[in-house]
């Protein structure tokens, strides 16, 4: 498969329609250390990392508002596979990205809420669609997580790239009230479908790097992007450096904000 760039537009409605694809096994989870989910908290000395990424009570009902939806795009593909690590050797800036769920009608943190995320390539190709030297039968950078007791999910992935028309994202729903069968997410309801946006002073950085650079389509720039426009800076990605550069990594975090009894 080839890895050129390729154009792709992002229709605002309606999505295309695709068999469902053969699921791959994801790869084993890179362990790496985390922010609060979409707060910085200063690292209390002698805290452990899981300590640190805890949002209190109060942080939570400080993002207590419903995240805007926003359009699920034409690049959907319901294959549901839980796993945390989707990269399937996709080369890119490591990115762990950690969203917490919670409910708008009581502030507290939903657990067992499929998170199911999509993204492009560094060169802006999706998996599962024939373009650009994409293939209709692979699966990378897609993936569900169950949220933990603390509202928490986690995933292995990598900086995103970008295509002619929108800026820098990861596709995101939520899903509430089914089960999970040898390894897939089955039943339940979508309770909000999103785009998760990454801040642009770390978007024109990485975009400087391999294999981002190669990227010929021009960037569109967050407050150029149409969605985005539309409500994307509620759902804009905190970003920490995992070392002393980007190239070793970032970590992203965010509160996704839904209703969970609500089907929009």
């Amino acid at each position: 498969m080839s890895d050129s760039p390729h154009i792709q537009s992002e229709p605002s409605n309606g999505r295309e329609n695709a068999s469902r694809r053969a699921v791959l096994t994801g790869l084993g989870a890179t362990a790496l250390s985390l922010t609060a989910a979409g707060l910085v908290i200063p690292q209390a000395l002698g805290a452990s990392p899981q300590d640190k990424l805890s949002p209190t009570a109060a942080q939570l009902k400080a993002t207590c508002v419903l995240t805007p939806e926003q359009t699920e795009g034409p690049y959907y593909l319901d294959l549901e596979t839980v796993r945390k690590n989707i990269t399937e050797g996709k080369t890119g800036v490591p990115l762990t990205l950690r969203t917490t769920v919670i409910d708008t009608r009581t502030c507290a943190p939903l657990p067992n809420v499929a998170v199911d995320i999509w993204q492009c390539d560094a060169v802006g190709i999706y998996s599962g669609y024939i373009a650009g030297g994409s293939t209709p039968d692979t699966t990378f950078l897609r993936g569900v997580q169950m949220t933990d007791s603390s509202g928490v999910a986690e995933f292995t992935t990598i900086y995103p790239g970008w295509y002619a028309g929108r800026a820098l994202h990861i596709h995101v729903k939520t899903h509430v009230g089914g089960t999970v069968t040898g390894g897939t997410y089955e039943g339940g309801h979508v309770s909000h479908t999103g785009q998760l946006y990454f801040p642009e002073n770390y978007n024109t950085q990485v975009a400087a790097l391999t294999p981002y650079r190669t990227n010929t389509a021009r960037r569109t720039l967050n407050s150029q992007d149409y969605i985005y426009r539309n409500g994307g800076s509620s759902s804009l990605l905190a970003i920490t450096l995992v070392g002393s550069n980007l190239s070793q990594g970032v970590i992203g975090t965010v509160v996704l904000g839904i209703n969970p009894t609500a089907t929009p």
